[in-house]
């Protein structure tokens, strides 16, 4: 059966690039004015993604409302930005977009001008394409949506169209800014987008939209907090203007949740609510939702995660707390995940009984005693008349200190705290997983110090709990994290970070473990040796010797440039480990991985590699021998001395080993040292009546050796030779103008 074509890994992985810094570079064009600091740093990083695409050359991304397409192909892969990427171009009327040769810079402030213009004015100008070619730059081509059908198509189905008015602007911008009182007209309008699952959908992404750091990775739990208090605003605007319409604009939420990143819904889901709300969002939202909407909902998650988190069970069973319901939604959502490319995976099978069983079969058990949740029910009876007294002064103080990064800061504190305390227990091992989800979140966000203390934490307990539950789920924590892709995605972007951020990520892989090399393998297996690449190189060789088994499949890959990094790795962290997939790379045929592994066998100062070495020259022939001693001559370094000693030592100079040694004297000659003249001098005596020809060769090649050499101790040998040698050594070393020792 023929295979269905595909995108190469690096085209692909380029595309993901591009995607993600165009994204990006549109929000913060959007929040900030051009010559702000963000809109520098995300213009720089959009032109280099667009650089390394096209390579100088032509490239061309197609849009579909949910994907990108290359040549016709789909783009592989199930990061948020692609899909982003995607709905950002289609809800601009663009069907494609082409970059051709260098793309200047003001053509990118052209595009993202143009990507920031309201659908009125651009329609009005008759579409990207009219308005490209009017104010655009020949390096970018744009094609748009057969406009006239688009038009066609909202008359025949009446939709109203989009109201971006200052009024919709205003509202959207009070909810991020969390203000909680709206004028009458506001009022009105939060009452009409209420009603239409749609305006939910898009008044969701507006107050979505600041929460992203500066590299474009999203924060999820601050965009679930800016949207819940958008449901919590049309929620309670309805129950007091029109009470009746309460079950229809529940529903519309429930709808318009379905619609959003599973992420962010998963974290709303696990909110509380708000003390004095006048309508439980939350509890009523879970309600809401269908079967289908929650198997929707459940599909897209497993499908972007690859697997079932406890937090998605948490979540499950609180949309489904009836068992049959569970069923029917797990068999729709089968069903749903039977058309992905996730579900006809050849793995899926495997996955699929692990997640039913942990979704199917999740309990919530309480921790805490009964007289402490008395306790915590009293809290907002204590918080109510705290708030009718005089407030202190130092209250603004105090409010500072509850930002989002202290707040954070404070929740990692808090966790982490309740890992030491909790210790080597069942609940321990709950906390360590609650804190490997914590790092996926602070990883999404950005924020690699708090989860380099996250996952240091982890990492302590993996090493000092003395047994039971705690250490196996500390080190099970750790290894989740490393196949997330929130983690995937820092790899990713390894080139784009600050050094005070480098630091960070080198104490979070450090803290994962020989692991961390899983997730930096794709950074690795590319020709470019990128700042990217130079960075996830630094951090797999801190592994040291831990690393060398993780290596294997870079060692394996059928790319000889592949091949060639993994024996540069091997080499630059010497391990004995290392040798026998380094003499794989030897035998393997290709002369410029036979050049990169033999360069690193000489780096490893131990007896294991001298003998594959020696094996290899043994075997080999051709041009594979050629590179072997070329990689020996060149640039020779005293430290591999050692090594070509221990060959001499095993080698038969007059037998089958004859020409191995000859060109070992010949490196030996080059590399130079006292280290290496008894050895020379052991075999330059060698002699046999059966092989007289190959006797004088030896002499002469080993006397040459000694006289490049040129130290008091193999000229002192070399005068021994000339009055105490065999016939075929003394004419040897006389004739390089040595004579016997008085």
């Amino acid at each position: 059966m023929t295979q269905a074509p595909q995108l190469s890994p690096e085209l692909a992985r380029g595309v993901a690039a591009f995607a993600r810094a165009l994204v990006a570079a549109a929000r913060n064009w959007t929040l900030y004015p051009p010559e702000h600091p963000a809109v520098a740093s995300s213009l720089d990083r959009l032109a280099d993604a667009v650089s390394q695409a096209t390579a100088g050359a032509f490239f061309a991304v197609s849009a579909t409302p949910d994907s990108l397409l290359v040549e016709g192909l789909p783009v592989p892969g199930r990061e948020q930005q692609l899909s982003e990427a995607a709905a950002l171009l289609h809800d601009r009327d663009i069907l494609q977009i082409a970059f051709a040769g260098e793309v200047p810079p003001q053509a990118l402030r052209a595009l993202l001008t143009l990507l920031a213009l309201d659908a009125d004015a651009r329609r009005s100008g008759g579409g990207p394409t009219a308005l490209w070619a009017a104010t655009g730059h020949p390096s970018i081509a744009i094609e748009q949506i057969d406009y006239q059908k688009v038009l066609e198509d909202r008359e025949e189905s009446g939709a109203a169209p989009r109201r971006r008015d200052d009024v919709w602007q205003a509202i959207a911008r009070a909810i991020v800014e969390g203000r909680k009182v709206f004028d009458e007209q506001a009022q009105q309008r939060l009452l009409a987008i209420a009603g239409d699952p749609l305006e939910i959908v898009d008044l969701a992404a507006a107050v979505m939209a600041p929460g992203h750091a500066a590299d474009g990775s999203p924060m999820i739990t601050t965009q679930a907090a800016t949207v819940l208090a958008a449901f919590r605003h049309l929620s309670s605007i309805v129950s007091v203007m029109a009470a009746d319409r309460m079950p229809e604009v529940m529903r519309n939420l429930g709808e318009a949740a379905s619609r959003l990143d599973p992420h962010v819904v998963v974290q709303m889901l696990r909110s509380t609510e708000e003390a004095g709300e006048v309508v439980p969002v939350v509890g009523r939202l879970a309600s809401a939702f269908d079967d289908m909407q929650v198997a929707r909902l459940l599909a897209t998650a497993l499908a972007t995660e690859g697997r079932a988190s406890e937090r998605l069970a948490e979540v499950f069973n609180t949309i489904a707390p009836d068992v049959d319901r569970r069923r029917r939604v797990m068999t729709l959502t089968r069903s749903l995940l039977s058309e992905s490319d996730f579900g006809r995976t050849g793995q899926f099978q495997v996955l699929w009984a692990s997640m039913e069983e942990l979704l199917l079969s999740y309990d919530e058990t309480p921790y805490v005693s009964e007289a402490y949740r008395t306790t915590l029910d009293g809290v907002t009876a204590r918080a109510r008349d705290m708030a009718e007294r005089d407030l202190p002064p130092e209250l603004p103080g105090w409010l500072e200190t509850l930002d989002r990064d202290n707040v954070r800061t404070l929740s990692v504190t808090l966790l982490i705290d309740l890992l030491h305390l909790e210790g080597d227990t069942p609940q321990g091992a709950d906390v360590a997983r609650d804190l490997a989800a914590l790092a996926e979140d602070l990883l999404l966000s950005g924020d690699y110090a708090e989860a380099a203390r996250v996952t240091g934490a982890l990492a302590q307990a993996a090493r000092t709990a003395t047994g039971g539950p705690l250490r196996a789920a500390a080190r099970r924590a750790l290894d989740d994290i490393v196949d997330t892709l929130a983690l995937r995605e820092m790899v990713a972007m390894l080139g784009d970070l600050a050094p005070g951020q480098m630091t960070a990520v080198t104490a979070l892989a450090q803290a994962i473990g020989p692991a961390m090399v899983e997730a930096l393998r794709d950074a690795l297996a590319v020709e470019a040796r990128t700042l990217t690449w130079t960075r996830a190189a630094d951090l797999t060789a801190g592994f040291g010797a831990d690393a060398v088994s993780r290596l294997a499949p870079l060692a394996g890959d059928p790319r000889w440039v592949v091949q060639v990094v993994a024996a540069d790795l091997l080499g630059r962290i010497a391990a004995p480990a290392g040798v026998p997939l380094l003499q794989g790379l030897v035998r393997g045929g290709h002369p410029k991985v036979a050049r990169a592994a033999v360069a690193a066998l000489a780096a490893i100062d131990d007896p294991a590699a001298a003998r594959a070495l020696h094996t290899v020259l043994r075997a080999a022939t051709g041009e594979v021998r050629q590179a072997v001693i070329g990689a020996l001559l060149t640039d020779p370094d005293p430290r591999i001395v050692p090594m070509l000693v221990r060959i001499l030592h095993e080698s038969q100079p007059l037998g089958a080993d004859h020409d191995i040694v000859l060109q070992t004297l010949g490196a030996l000659g080059a590399v130079g040292g006292d280290q290496a003249v008894p050895a020379v001098e052991t075999v330059m005596r060698a002699r046999s009546l059966f092989a007289l020809k190959k006797t004088r060769t030896l002499a002469r090649t080993a006397v040459d050796t000694l006289r490049r050499i040129d130290t008091d101790a193999a000229r002192q040998a070399l005068g021994q030779a000339a009055g105490s040698g065999h016939r075929a050594l003394r004419r040897a070393a006389r004739a390089a103008g040595a004579g016997p020792e008085n």
